[in-house]
């Protein structure tokens, strides 16, 4: 998985995650979320239109992150979600309850 980063002004950033996010790479999303956090950014948008699919380690790393900055008035937004099994899967586990989900 490679991401690029887009910073749009001091408080907020948006990433670029490409290809599948799953328990062999989650580890590298986690720590490059991590990161932006010690930047202390207060909106970090992942931008998944180059996502192909996601597994429950990834998911768990985001709803990690989503509650660490949400402990620090930030907010994590996910966007432009390409791919259909993605779409479904958040539906399904209601994950736009929790985090929010932008077209």
């Amino acid at each position: 998985m490679k991401s690029k980063k887009n910073v749009i002004d001091s408080s907020e950033v948006v990433i670029s995650p490409a290809g599948t996010i799953d328990f062999s790479n989650s580890r590298e999303l986690k720590e490059e979320l991590l990161e932006l956090f010690e930047e202390d950014y207060k909106r970090v948008v992942i931008d998944f239109s180059k996502v192909e699919s996601i597994d429950s380690s990834g998911l768990g790393k985001l709803l990690l992150f989503h509650k660490r900055l949400k402990e620090k008035d930030g907010t994590l937004v996910i966007r432009n979600i390409e791919s259909d099994y993605i779409k479904n899967m958040f539906e399904m586990i209601h994950l736009a309850k929790v985090i929010k989900i932008e077209e």
